[in-house]
């Protein structure tokens, strides 16, 4: 048997490496994010059904403005990330500031827009005049860090672009365990209440974001970046950032159109589908762990001008996200008689969802291509292409889904609406790849 030559052998090796020391401290920092929700649950849960509703509401909100603005962490990754392979760690710092004072700005908008219209979102929401009050409460307090929330993205994407994915992991971990601490002490330790867990979540999202801007002021000060807020640098943040923000408003379309449409099938069904959905979310973590690498990795490349290195990044990484995703969807399809009745003890819902949770098995293999891909393109600064591909996915999706209850089909073939989307972004993804048109090297694209 023919042995492969040393050379690509070698050069397998080195991304291997790669991947794995920028993916594995990722999908952590990943993963740490979603307990500081759960954290909160837990506590207020205690409280009080109206408690937890009211949590469960203002949750929601916080979580959909904040998720809105990642483009923060995944713009300025590939920002940085490019001036880092092009040799100049300054002007990459310089970046990654613009991006941190763009996330100041932004942050400051949202708190002046929730401050005064949290009982009105909170209504539009559904809540129960039970709920309410506390969800208002909840929702007004914790929007005040949420200039943090986004310093920490703005942050993060700093230290991914400088290849460095273990310092968000630290920080990460450490805010969850302070967040949980805060909480039990001020909700039920100083009597506070659901404002108390609103108030340790602040408190812990401001530690986290000093942890980050310490991080960063000592490497600017290191290699004599400006800390200044520059006009020029932060409009062109936004710039970069504006695709994506439109990418994403797209996806989370698709998503709210999905949970719509499955409220329509019926209580087993919407029962169903937010098991299948919150799984599916865990999933999307594993996978996002490789698409962040792909972001770092990529935007090095190419701002050092290594195209052959780039595309054998890209390559590698498409191999690591078909073995993800094979690995995934087998774990999935093996533990689905176990997965369900953890959820669940109605036997209408689980039959409900077992086909559904099949289809997103069988599905993996496509999301690991889809999210890697993805990364690779957000690396290379490829935004203007990934707003349209995902605006013409939303409107192949919305009326496939939208018309799944006309036709008499249940929650199976709504997440056949959900595969088809991801075959949708696949192909999108993968016919740009092939053209190469994403490939363009400089410090900046």
């Amino acid at each position: 048997m023919t042995q492969a030559p040393a050379a690509p052998r070698t050069a397998r090796r080195r991304h291997d490496r790669e991947i794995v020391a920028l993916a594995v401290p990722a999908f952590g920092a990943l993963v740490a994010e979603p307990l500081f929700v759960m954290a909160d649950s837990a506590i207020v849960g205690h409280l009080g059904t109206a408690q937890l509703a009211g949590l469960g509401i203002a949750s929601a909100l916080l979580v959909t403005a904040v998720s809105v603005f990642v483009f923060l962490a995944y713009a300025t990754t590939a920002a940085v990330a490019r001036r880092v392979g092009a040799g100049d760690l300054r002007a990459a710092i310089r970046q990654g500031m613009d991006g941190i004072w763009l996330a100041l700005l932004l942050g400051t908008v949202v708190i002046v827009s929730v401050l005064p219209t949290a009982p009105a979102l909170v209504e539009l929401f559904g809540a129960s005049p039970t709920a309410a009050p506390y969800a208002t409460t909840y929702l007004r307090i914790s929007s005040l860090g949420i200039p943090a929330m986004l310093i920490v993205l703005a942050s993060t994407g700093v230290l991914r672009g400088l290849q460095d994915t273990k310092t968000p992991l630290y920080v990460a971990v450490a805010g969850f365990v302070a967040n949980a601490a805060l909480n039990a002490g001020l909700v039920y330790g100083a009597g506070l209440g659901i404002a108390g867990s609103a108030w340790g979540t602040v408190i812990a999202q401001f530690g986290m974001a000093a942890a980050y801007l310490f991080v960063v002021v000592r490497g600017a000060r290191k290699h004599g970046a400006s800390l200044r807020p520059d006009a020029a640098g932060i409009r062109a943040c936004a710039q970069a950032g504006a695709p994506l923000l439109v990418r994403t408003l797209s996806l989370r379309a698709i998503l709210m159109i999905a949970t719509a449409v499955a409220a329509r099938l019926g209580d087993a069904d919407i029962a169903a589908h937010q098991i299948i959905m919150s799984l599916w979310s865990l999933l999307a973590f594993a996978l996002d762990a490789i698409a962040i690498a792909g972001q770092a990795i990529i935007g090095r490349y190419l701002g050092a001008d290594d195209t052959q290195g780039a595309r054998e990044a890209c390559r590698r990484m498409v191999q690591w996200g078909i073995a993800s995703g094979i690995v995934l969807g087998l774990l999935v399809f093996a533990a689905r008689p176990l997965f369900l009745p953890l959820f669940t003890s109605d036997p209408a819902v689980q039959h409900t969802a077992l086909p559904a949770l099949v289809l997103v098995a069988l599905s993996q293999p496509i999301s690991g291509i889809v999210f890697v891909l993805d990364g690779v393109l957000m690396g290379a600064g490829d935004g203007p292409y990934l707003a349209w591909a995902m605006l013409l996915i939303l409107a192949v999706f919305a009326p496939v889904a939208l018309l799944v209850p006309a036709f008499g089909g249940g929650l199976t073939a709504l997440w056949g609406a959900m595969t088809l989307m991801m075959a949708l972004r696949m192909l999108t993804l993968w016919l740009r790849s092939r053209s190469g048109l994403w490939i363009v090297t400089g410090a900046t694209r």
